[in-house]
Protein backbone atom coordinates (compact mmCIF):
# COMPACT_ATOMS: atom_id res chain seq x y z
CA UNK A 1 0.00 0.00 0.00
CA UNK A 2 1.74 2.95 -1.17
CA UNK A 3 0.00 5.20 1.53
CA UNK A 4 -2.62 5.31 4.57
CA UNK A 5 -3.68 9.27 4.31
CA UNK A 6 -7.37 8.65 5.45
CA UNK A 7 -10.09 9.20 3.30
CA UNK A 8 -13.15 9.11 5.47
CA UNK A 9 -16.23 7.39 4.38
CA UNK A 10 -19.56 6.86 5.73
CA UNK A 11 -21.80 4.07 5.59
CA UNK A 12 -24.23 5.65 3.52
CA UNK A 13 -21.48 7.25 0.47
CA UNK A 14 -21.13 3.51 -1.45
CA UNK A 15 -22.46 -0.18 -0.89
CA UNK A 16 -20.33 -2.00 2.32
CA UNK A 17 -18.17 -4.54 0.70
CA UNK A 18 -17.32 -7.65 3.18
CA UNK A 19 -14.54 -6.28 4.33
CA UNK A 20 -16.37 -3.35 5.58
CA UNK A 21 -19.46 -4.91 6.91
CA UNK A 22 -16.44 -7.26 9.06
CA UNK A 23 -14.65 -4.24 10.31
CA UNK A 24 -18.14 -2.98 10.98
CA UNK A 25 -18.33 -6.11 12.96
CA UNK A 26 -15.06 -6.23 14.81
CA UNK A 27 -15.34 -2.61 15.88
CA UNK A 28 -19.28 -3.48 17.51
CA UNK A 29 -19.77 0.06 16.46
CA UNK A 30 -19.76 0.62 12.41
CA UNK A 31 -20.66 4.35 12.80
CA UNK A 32 -16.81 4.46 13.73
CA UNK A 33 -14.97 2.65 10.63
CA UNK A 34 -13.11 4.80 8.77
CA UNK A 35 -11.85 4.15 5.24
CA UNK A 36 -11.01 2.57 3.04
CA UNK A 37 -7.87 4.04 4.01
CA UNK A 38 -5.62 4.93 0.63
CA UNK A 39 -4.12 2.06 -0.87
CA UNK A 40 -3.45 0.08 -4.71
CA UNK A 41 -3.22 -3.45 -2.89
CA UNK A 42 -5.26 -3.97 -0.14
CA UNK A 43 -8.86 -2.16 1.15
CA UNK A 44 -8.36 -0.87 4.09
CA UNK A 45 -10.25 0.14 7.42
CA UNK A 46 -9.36 1.21 10.23
CA UNK A 47 -11.49 1.73 13.73
CA UNK A 48 -10.88 2.09 17.97
CA UNK A 49 -10.38 -1.20 19.36
CA UNK A 50 -13.09 -2.82 22.25
CA UNK A 51 -11.64 -3.00 25.39
CA UNK A 52 -11.04 -6.25 25.49
CA UNK A 53 -9.12 -7.07 21.79
CA UNK A 54 -5.70 -7.85 22.44
CA UNK A 55 -4.12 -4.92 20.85
CA UNK A 56 -6.07 -2.82 22.97
CA UNK A 57 -3.22 -2.57 25.56
CA UNK A 58 -0.49 -1.69 22.97
CA UNK A 59 -2.68 0.17 19.87
CA UNK A 60 -5.53 2.71 20.20
CA UNK A 61 -6.82 2.00 16.97
CA UNK A 62 -6.23 -1.61 14.72
CA UNK A 63 -7.16 -2.33 10.63
CA UNK A 64 -8.26 -4.72 8.92
CA UNK A 65 -6.80 -5.32 5.48
CA UNK A 66 -8.02 -7.95 2.29
CA UNK A 67 -6.23 -7.99 -1.19
CA UNK A 68 -7.87 -6.37 -3.79
CA UNK A 69 -8.97 -9.28 -6.37
CA UNK A 70 -8.27 -8.38 -10.37
CA UNK A 71 -5.34 -5.74 -9.62
CA UNK A 72 -2.57 -5.24 -12.05
CA UNK A 73 0.70 -5.99 -10.32
CA UNK A 74 3.66 -4.42 -11.08
CA UNK A 75 5.62 -6.21 -9.00
CA UNK A 76 6.69 -10.05 -8.91
CA UNK A 77 4.82 -11.36 -5.56
CA UNK A 78 6.53 -14.37 -3.35
CA UNK A 79 4.26 -14.82 -0.56
CA UNK A 80 0.24 -15.38 -0.75
CA UNK A 81 -0.18 -14.06 2.34
CA UNK A 82 0.95 -10.93 4.47
CA UNK A 83 -1.12 -11.56 7.02
CA UNK A 84 1.02 -14.63 7.73
CA UNK A 85 4.51 -13.56 6.69
CA UNK A 86 3.93 -10.30 9.57
CA UNK A 87 2.68 -12.68 12.11
CA UNK A 88 6.19 -15.25 11.11
CA UNK A 89 8.06 -12.01 12.03
CA UNK A 90 6.47 -10.76 15.51
CA UNK A 91 9.60 -10.93 17.73
CA UNK A 92 12.08 -11.17 15.40
CA UNK A 93 11.85 -7.86 13.40
CA UNK A 94 11.33 -4.33 15.75
CA UNK A 95 8.87 -1.85 15.03
CA UNK A 96 6.45 -3.63 12.74
CA UNK A 97 2.70 -4.01 12.94
CA UNK A 98 1.65 -6.38 15.86
CA UNK A 99 -0.77 -8.84 13.98
CA UNK A 100 -3.35 -11.15 15.41
CA UNK A 101 -5.88 -13.38 14.43
CA UNK A 102 -9.50 -12.81 15.20
CA UNK A 103 -11.19 -16.24 14.06
CA UNK A 104 -11.31 -17.66 9.99
CA UNK A 105 -8.51 -16.22 8.87
CA UNK A 106 -8.99 -12.90 9.78
CA UNK A 107 -6.10 -11.12 11.02
CA UNK A 108 -5.99 -7.21 12.85
CA UNK A 109 -3.02 -5.02 12.76
CA UNK A 110 -2.30 -2.36 15.16
CA UNK A 111 -2.47 0.39 13.56
CA UNK A 112 0.61 2.75 14.00
CA UNK A 113 -0.17 6.26 14.34
CA UNK A 114 2.16 8.89 13.37
CA UNK A 115 3.62 10.82 10.56
CA UNK A 116 4.73 9.65 7.05
CA UNK A 117 8.36 10.25 5.83
CA UNK A 118 7.06 11.84 2.99
CA UNK A 119 5.65 15.16 4.72
CA UNK A 120 2.19 13.90 5.24
CA UNK A 121 0.14 13.27 8.02
CA UNK A 122 -0.86 9.44 9.11
CA UNK A 123 -3.35 9.85 11.80
CA UNK A 124 -7.24 9.14 12.15
CA UNK A 125 -9.65 11.73 12.98
CA UNK A 126 -9.76 12.62 16.58
CA UNK A 127 -5.98 11.86 17.30
CA UNK A 128 -3.53 15.83 17.21
CA UNK A 129 -0.26 14.59 16.54
CA UNK A 130 2.20 17.49 16.75
CA UNK A 131 3.52 18.34 13.23
CA UNK A 132 4.15 17.01 10.25
CA UNK A 133 7.58 15.09 9.21
CA UNK A 134 8.81 18.20 6.79
CA UNK A 135 9.07 17.14 3.28
CA UNK A 136 12.24 16.80 2.11
CA UNK A 137 14.54 16.71 5.27
CA UNK A 138 16.69 14.62 6.03
CA UNK A 139 16.27 10.86 8.38
CA UNK A 140 17.83 11.56 12.12
CA UNK A 141 20.44 10.09 13.24
CA UNK A 142 18.37 8.42 15.31
CA UNK A 143 15.89 7.06 12.10
CA UNK A 144 18.94 6.40 10.52
CA UNK A 145 20.02 4.14 13.29
CA UNK A 146 16.47 2.12 13.27
CA UNK A 147 16.72 1.85 9.63
CA UNK A 148 20.28 0.34 9.91
CA UNK A 149 18.81 -2.36 12.74
CA UNK A 150 16.04 -3.07 10.35
CA UNK A 151 18.52 -4.14 7.95
CA UNK A 152 20.43 -6.14 10.24
CA UNK A 153 17.22 -7.73 11.27
CA UNK A 154 16.03 -8.64 7.85
CA UNK A 155 18.67 -10.41 6.95
CA UNK A 156 19.44 -12.14 10.04
CA UNK A 157 16.51 -13.95 9.02
CA UNK A 158 16.58 -17.21 7.56
CA UNK A 159 14.33 -17.47 4.57
CA UNK A 160 14.01 -21.41 5.38
CA UNK A 161 12.11 -20.35 8.86
CA UNK A 162 9.63 -19.20 7.21
CA UNK A 163 8.89 -21.87 5.11
CA UNK A 164 8.61 -24.13 8.30
CA UNK A 165 6.05 -21.78 10.13
CA UNK A 166 3.72 -22.09 6.61
CA UNK A 167 4.54 -18.76 4.96
CA UNK A 168 3.17 -20.17 1.95
CA UNK A 169 4.92 -18.50 -1.47
CA UNK A 170 3.18 -17.91 -4.70
CA UNK A 171 6.00 -18.81 -6.77
CA UNK A 172 6.48 -22.12 -7.96
CA UNK A 173 9.60 -23.64 -6.57
CA UNK A 174 10.54 -24.19 -10.63
CA UNK A 175 10.23 -20.18 -11.03
CA UNK A 176 12.53 -19.82 -7.74
CA UNK A 177 16.65 -18.99 -8.33
CA UNK A 178 19.47 -21.22 -6.56
CA UNK A 179 20.06 -19.47 -3.10
CA UNK A 180 22.92 -17.08 -3.71
CA UNK A 181 22.64 -16.51 -7.64
CA UNK A 182 22.37 -12.77 -7.99
CA UNK A 183 21.84 -12.85 -11.40
CA UNK A 184 19.17 -15.11 -12.09
CA UNK A 185 17.31 -13.30 -9.74
CA UNK A 186 17.51 -9.92 -11.45
CA UNK A 187 16.92 -11.96 -15.02
CA UNK A 188 13.64 -13.01 -13.41
CA UNK A 189 12.86 -9.53 -12.72
CA UNK A 190 13.43 -8.38 -15.75
CA UNK A 191 11.68 -10.96 -17.14
CA UNK A 192 8.48 -10.10 -15.38
CA UNK A 193 8.48 -6.62 -16.00
CA UNK A 194 8.78 -7.05 -20.16
CA UNK A 195 6.28 -10.15 -20.02
CA UNK A 196 4.02 -9.11 -17.60
CA UNK A 197 3.69 -5.42 -17.14
CA UNK A 198 5.24 -4.57 -20.89
CA UNK A 199 3.48 -6.90 -22.87
CA UNK A 200 0.76 -8.64 -20.95
CA UNK A 201 -0.82 -6.10 -19.65
CA UNK A 202 0.90 -2.88 -21.16
CA UNK A 203 -0.81 -4.38 -24.38
CA UNK A 204 -3.84 -1.68 -24.33
CA UNK A 205 -0.92 1.20 -24.07
CA UNK A 206 1.80 0.14 -26.45
CA UNK A 207 0.87 3.19 -28.56
CA UNK A 208 1.07 5.14 -25.68
CA UNK A 209 4.49 3.94 -25.59
CA UNK A 210 5.31 4.41 -29.07
CA UNK A 211 4.60 7.91 -28.73
CA UNK A 212 6.56 8.66 -25.75
CA UNK A 213 9.64 6.79 -27.12
CA UNK A 214 9.78 3.84 -25.14
CA UNK A 215 10.40 0.26 -25.91
CA UNK A 216 11.52 -3.26 -24.35
CA UNK A 217 15.23 -2.50 -25.25
CA UNK A 218 16.77 -1.54 -22.36
CA UNK A 219 14.80 -4.28 -20.43
CA UNK A 220 17.24 -6.31 -22.93
CA UNK A 221 20.13 -4.98 -22.87
CA UNK A 222 19.79 -5.41 -18.58
CA UNK A 223 19.58 -8.85 -19.24
CA UNK A 224 22.55 -8.76 -21.38
CA UNK A 225 24.43 -7.35 -18.35
CA UNK A 226 22.58 -9.21 -15.25
CA UNK A 227 24.84 -12.49 -15.22
CA UNK A 228 27.80 -9.69 -14.11
CA UNK A 229 25.93 -9.86 -10.52
CA UNK A 230 28.38 -11.20 -7.97
CA UNK A 231 26.88 -14.05 -5.69
CA UNK A 232 25.64 -12.87 -2.25
CA UNK A 233 23.28 -15.04 -0.22
CA UNK A 234 19.49 -14.40 -0.17
CA UNK A 235 17.64 -13.45 2.52
CA UNK A 236 14.20 -11.55 3.21
CA UNK A 237 13.72 -8.13 1.26
CA UNK A 238 10.73 -5.84 1.71
CA UNK A 239 11.34 -4.54 -1.76
CA UNK A 240 8.93 -1.46 -0.56
CA UNK A 241 10.45 1.00 1.90
CA UNK A 242 9.95 4.50 0.53
CA UNK A 243 8.70 7.42 2.42
CA UNK A 244 5.17 6.81 3.03
CA UNK A 245 5.69 3.54 4.13
CA UNK A 246 7.91 4.17 6.93
CA UNK A 247 6.28 6.06 10.03
CA UNK A 248 7.13 7.90 12.52
CA UNK A 249 5.45 7.58 15.51
CA UNK A 250 4.57 9.55 18.46
CA UNK A 251 7.99 8.76 20.40
CA UNK A 252 9.65 9.37 17.57
CA UNK A 253 10.59 5.84 16.63
CA UNK A 254 10.73 4.84 13.02
CA UNK A 255 8.12 1.71 12.02
CA UNK A 256 7.99 0.00 9.02
CA UNK A 257 4.89 -1.15 6.99
CA UNK A 258 3.00 -2.91 4.55
CA UNK A 259 4.54 -5.78 3.42
CA UNK A 260 2.70 -7.18 0.38
CA UNK A 261 5.81 -6.86 -1.64
CA UNK A 262 7.86 -8.86 0.15
CA UNK A 263 10.05 -11.67 -1.27
CA UNK A 264 12.82 -13.74 -0.89
CA UNK A 265 16.01 -12.90 -2.85
CA UNK A 266 19.28 -10.44 -3.32
CA UNK A 267 19.91 -8.53 -0.20
CA UNK A 268 21.38 -5.78 -2.29
CA UNK A 269 17.54 -5.16 -4.07
CA UNK A 270 16.66 -3.81 -0.63
CA UNK A 271 18.98 -1.39 -0.95
CA UNK A 272 18.65 -0.45 -4.40
CA UNK A 273 14.69 0.07 -4.23
CA UNK A 274 15.15 1.64 -1.60
CA UNK A 275 17.62 4.64 -2.54
CA UNK A 276 15.39 4.94 -5.96
CA UNK A 277 12.47 5.41 -4.07
CA UNK A 278 13.72 7.73 -1.34
CA UNK A 279 14.98 10.00 -3.45
CA UNK A 280 17.82 10.85 -0.66
CA UNK A 281 20.33 13.69 -1.44
CA UNK A 282 23.37 12.06 -2.82
CA UNK A 283 25.50 12.28 0.69
CA UNK A 284 22.79 11.07 2.70
CA UNK A 285 22.43 8.10 -0.30
CA UNK A 286 26.25 7.45 0.20
CA UNK A 287 25.60 6.90 4.09
CA UNK A 288 22.62 4.90 3.97
CA UNK A 289 24.30 2.36 1.47
CA UNK A 290 27.53 2.12 3.77
CA UNK A 291 25.51 1.85 6.89
CA UNK A 292 23.44 -0.89 4.82
CA UNK A 293 26.53 -2.77 4.14
CA UNK A 294 27.79 -2.97 7.92
CA UNK A 295 24.38 -4.24 8.77
CA UNK A 296 24.65 -7.40 6.33
CA UNK A 297 27.98 -8.01 6.93
CA UNK A 298 27.18 -8.30 10.70
CA UNK A 299 24.26 -10.27 10.20
CA UNK A 300 25.58 -12.71 7.68
CA UNK A 301 29.18 -12.88 5.88
CA UNK A 302 28.77 -12.29 1.96
CA UNK A 303 25.90 -10.19 2.27
CA UNK A 304 27.19 -7.08 1.14
CA UNK A 305 30.07 -8.75 -1.81
CA UNK A 306 30.84 -6.82 -4.51
CA UNK A 307 27.73 -4.52 -3.90
CA UNK A 308 29.59 -1.09 -4.78
CA UNK A 309 30.05 -2.33 -8.48
CA UNK A 310 26.52 -4.34 -8.79
CA UNK A 311 24.53 -1.57 -7.21
CA UNK A 312 24.58 0.16 -10.24
CA UNK A 313 22.76 -2.08 -12.25
CA UNK A 314 19.97 -2.55 -9.79
CA UNK A 315 19.65 0.96 -9.93
CA UNK A 316 18.90 1.31 -13.36
CA UNK A 317 16.64 -2.02 -13.42
CA UNK A 318 14.54 0.38 -10.78
CA UNK A 319 14.36 3.35 -12.90
CA UNK A 320 14.20 1.74 -16.34
CA UNK A 321 10.90 -0.60 -14.32
CA UNK A 322 9.48 3.00 -13.07
CA UNK A 323 9.50 4.02 -16.77
CA UNK A 324 7.18 0.87 -17.86
CA UNK A 325 4.82 1.07 -14.28
CA UNK A 326 4.33 4.67 -14.07
CA UNK A 327 3.53 5.36 -17.55
CA UNK A 328 0.42 2.65 -17.12
CA UNK A 329 -0.68 3.80 -13.81
CA UNK A 330 -0.60 7.52 -14.83
CA UNK A 331 -3.05 6.66 -17.35
CA UNK A 332 -5.16 4.31 -15.49
CA UNK A 333 -4.88 7.37 -12.66
CA UNK A 334 -6.10 10.08 -15.41
CA UNK A 335 -8.73 7.83 -16.46
CA UNK A 336 -10.40 7.72 -13.75
CA UNK A 337 -10.13 10.83 -12.72
CA UNK A 338 -11.21 12.27 -16.25
CA UNK A 339 -13.25 15.02 -15.96
CA UNK A 340 -13.06 15.28 -12.59
CA UNK A 341 -9.22 16.35 -11.34
CA UNK A 342 -8.59 19.95 -13.57
CA UNK A 343 -4.49 20.10 -13.52
CA UNK A 344 -4.25 16.19 -13.48
CA UNK A 345 -2.72 15.90 -16.61
CA UNK A 346 0.07 18.24 -16.44
CA UNK A 347 1.41 17.42 -12.97
CA UNK A 348 0.90 14.03 -14.21
CA UNK A 349 2.94 15.08 -17.45
CA UNK A 350 5.67 16.65 -15.45
CA UNK A 351 6.14 13.40 -13.24
CA UNK A 352 6.85 11.23 -16.34
CA UNK A 353 8.87 13.49 -18.47
CA UNK A 354 11.67 13.23 -14.97
CA UNK A 355 10.90 9.37 -14.42
CA UNK A 356 11.68 8.87 -18.39
CA UNK A 357 14.90 11.78 -17.78
CA UNK A 358 16.12 9.74 -14.91
CA UNK A 359 16.01 6.03 -16.57
CA UNK A 360 17.87 8.03 -19.82
CA UNK A 361 20.40 9.27 -17.78
CA UNK A 362 23.92 8.34 -19.10
CA UNK A 363 26.20 9.57 -16.08
CA UNK A 364 29.32 7.78 -14.84
CA UNK A 365 31.03 6.80 -11.93
CA UNK A 366 29.71 6.70 -8.18
CA UNK A 367 27.20 3.90 -6.55
CA UNK A 368 24.61 6.02 -8.12
CA UNK A 369 25.69 5.97 -11.78
CA UNK A 370 22.86 4.37 -14.51
CA UNK A 371 23.56 2.20 -17.12
CA UNK A 372 26.48 3.34 -19.02
CA UNK A 373 27.71 2.57 -23.10
CA UNK A 374 24.70 -0.28 -24.08
CA UNK A 375 22.23 2.29 -24.10
CA UNK A 376 24.15 3.98 -26.71
CA UNK A 377 22.26 7.34 -28.22
CA UNK A 378 19.02 5.97 -27.14
CA UNK A 379 19.47 6.18 -23.46
CA UNK A 380 18.90 3.73 -21.03
CA UNK A 381 15.37 3.46 -20.79
CA UNK A 382 14.64 2.89 -24.61
CA UNK A 383 13.42 6.44 -24.66
CA UNK A 384 14.40 7.57 -28.84
CA UNK A 385 15.85 10.18 -30.28
CA UNK A 386 12.56 11.33 -31.77
CA UNK A 387 10.98 13.09 -28.82
CA UNK A 388 13.80 15.94 -28.63
CA UNK A 389 17.99 16.24 -28.84
CA UNK A 390 18.26 14.87 -25.87
CA UNK A 391 16.53 11.43 -26.89
CA UNK A 392 14.00 12.47 -23.87
CA UNK A 393 10.01 13.33 -24.42
CA UNK A 394 9.87 17.41 -23.45
CA UNK A 395 7.07 18.26 -21.02
CA UNK A 396 4.28 19.24 -24.01
CA UNK A 397 5.39 16.28 -25.80
CA UNK A 398 4.24 13.81 -23.01
CA UNK A 399 0.88 15.92 -22.64
CA UNK A 400 0.09 15.59 -26.28
CA UNK A 401 1.38 11.54 -25.70
CA UNK A 402 -1.21 10.89 -23.26
CA UNK A 403 -4.13 13.21 -25.00
CA UNK A 404 -3.29 11.42 -28.48
CA UNK A 405 -3.82 8.11 -26.55
CA UNK A 406 -7.45 8.91 -24.35
CA UNK A 407 -8.66 10.02 -27.92
CA UNK A 408 -8.29 6.41 -29.19
CA UNK A 409 -8.30 4.41 -26.04
CA UNK A 410 -12.00 2.57 -25.41
CA UNK A 411 -12.64 2.36 -21.87
CA UNK A 412 -13.55 0.81 -19.76
CA UNK A 413 -10.95 -1.77 -21.39
CA UNK A 414 -8.11 0.39 -21.93
CA UNK A 415 -8.61 1.87 -18.48
CA UNK A 416 -9.43 -0.76 -15.90
CA UNK A 417 -6.63 -2.95 -14.89
CA UNK A 418 -6.61 -7.21 -15.72
CA UNK A 419 -6.38 -9.43 -13.10
CA UNK A 420 -3.05 -10.60 -13.32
Amino acid sequence: MSTEGIRAMTADAAPASEVRRRAGELSRDSRRVIGPLNGYHHETYAFPLPEESELSARFERAKLRAPRPGLLWFDRRCFASEDLLLTALQGRITRIPEIIEVGGGVHLQGFIEGVTLDGGARWLPGRGLPGRYPLGRGLSRRHHDQLECFFHELVSIDPKALEERAVKRVCAPADRTDDGDSAAFLDRLIGFTEGQVYRRHGAPYQRLFEELGVDAEALVRLRKRAVELRRRPFSLLHCDLHRKNLIVDRRGDLWIIDWELAMIGDPLYDLATHLHLMRYPRREAAGVAHRWQRAVERAREGSSYGWEDDLPLLLAYKRVQSVYTDVIRTALLLGERRGRARGALPRAAWRIQRVLAAAARDTSGGADQELTGAAGATGAAGVTGAAGAAGVPSYRQVVAAYRNWFRTARPPEALTPSAS
